[in-house]
């Protein structure tokens, strides 16, 4: 068929038609501000045929510029050049893991008219590049706050994600798996083949993909986070199976059970010291408005539901889903602390032991961007602190202006860590730069 037959005419013109008014979508009402905090505030829901889209094109970062710092801080780059960055590690002996990944091959992901926008509007906003499948190792042996060593540390994986390291033994979250390596203490390459700890939810949708992976204080047990299949459930709740929760794993016998649920998409995951709770960031669905839903962070309870997809922020029901669920409804727990709506709050970190940089204690959470709200919310770096184990007080910007004053992308903030000398490391995956945060000297 050519590109001139009348029977693509009309597909090109509603797909033209569509990107307009897409792109036209109505404004949120309330600022970003509104939305973040112990009490969010939660306006009504809005419905519209065509959700708003509001996608920064992905640019990079021009010559000599970087993000802007926190008052008290300042920020260079650890590792440049690298092939999309998105999770970190860091290893007892200083070393840096960074998972330089993207999503697996998907092929009943954003089928039709809908999926074709999201394929486009991911293109933009750089997140259509394939994936390298690697783990890469930083070193920085003089301690000048710059990796001058750089080693490809696992390669020939499958969108690796989370990390996690056991006495001798690396695990690594794939997009449908836990695989374990050995390691030796120094080493800047594993070529030992990795053998699986236990199958995750995977397939030909594999929505969100991406899954987060922390270990047990004392070893005995891996967290995981698996995000669910959709927006929604528009493929189905047989699709959602094991999905949109936080599992446990035994790491002696790979035995698995879910943790928490009703947890649309749970990605950063770090314990708190004073309560050893385990919080989670967790993205909240799309295309109720601007102004909804609050992305979030919480302490997970063991057993706890959440609300997804019946509910958010406790019992506030979303009518979009056709069977409902009042008896989980019920149960639905309220998060604890509100991050704003599509931020997309990513990576979550416990600032250690608060002595390196001028924060207190409390918890660094990357925001990576909107794509559902106009004007845009997340693209920053922010600080939550903490007393006696919980959320104390308004977050405060420790890595701003990831947008240039055209809206564009320069970079996106995915996952975060705090170095073993307590600086923070921020992996971007549009800036294709792992950035180093440290306190101004005096």
């Amino acid at each position: 068929m050519s590109p001139s037959s009348p029977t693509l005419a009309p597909l090109r013109l509603s797909l033209a038609t569509l990107a307009l008014l897409a792109a036209c979508g109505g404004r949120a009402t309330l600022p970003v501000a509104a939305g973040i905090g112990p009490a969010p505030q939660l306006p009504p829901p809005e419905h519209a045929l065509i959700p708003t889209v509001h996608v920064a094109t992905a640019r990079g970062w021009p010559e000599g510029v970087t993000p802007v710092a926190a008052a008290g801080t300042r920020v260079a780059a650890f590792a440049r050049g690298l092939d999309h960055p998105r999770w970190l590690h860091v290893l007892p002996n200083g070393d840096v893991l960074v998972a330089e990944t993207n999503a697996p091959v998907r092929p009943k992901d954003g089928r039709g008219i809908k999926g074709w926008f999201f394929r486009h509007y991911q293109k933009k906003a750089g997140g259509a590049v394939p994936s390298a499948n690697r783990i890469t190792l930083l070193r920085d042996a003089d301690g000048d706050g710059v990796a001058e060593l750089r080693t490809a540390f696992l390669e020939g994986l499958s969108s690796p994600f989370g990390m996690a390291l056991v006495r001798d033994t690396l695990y690594v979250a794939n997009a449908d798996a836990i695989v374990r390596f050995p390691y030796v203490r120094g080493s800047t390459r594993i070529t030992a083949p990795g053998t699986t700890l236990t199958a995750l939810p995977g397939g030909p949708i594999n929505h969100h993909w991406t899954k987060s992976l922390i270990a047990s204080p004392d070893g005995r047990k891996l967290y995981v986070g698996v995000g669910s299949n959709s927006n929604i459930v528009e493929n189905g709740i047989a699709a959602e199976e094991g999905r949109a929760a936080v599992w446990e794993v035994d790491v002696a016998t790979g035995a698995h059970r879910v943790f928490a649920s009703g947890l649309r998409n749970p990605v950063g995951l770090a314990w708190e010291p004073a309560t050893h709770a385990l919080w989670v960031a967790v993205n909240e669905r799309d295309e109720l408005g601007g102004d909804l839903v609050p992305d979030y962070m919480t302490a997970l309870r063991d057993g706890g539901f959440y609300g997804w997809p019946y509910s958010y922020y406790g019992q506030h029901v979303d009518s979009r889903v056709k069977k409902q669920r009042p008896d989980l409804v019920a149960t639905a727990i309220v998060p604890d602390y509100a991050l704003g709506p599509h931020t997309a709050s990513l990576g979550l970190a416990w600032s250690g032991d608060a002595s390196a940089l001028p924060f207190g204690s409390g918890m660094f959470v990357g925001q990576h961007g909107s794509w559902n709200r106009n004007p845009p919310s997340g693209y920053r770096v922010i600080f939550v602190p903490f007393a006696n184990g919980h959320p104390a007080g308004p977050p405060v910007d420790v890595l701003t202006t990831f947008l240039d004053r055209e809206g564009k992308a320069m970079g996106r903030p995915v996952g975060v860590a705090v170095d073993s000398r307590g600086a923070l490391l921020v992996a971007d995956d549009v800036g294709n730069t792992v950035w180093r945060v440290t306190a101004t000297p005096r």
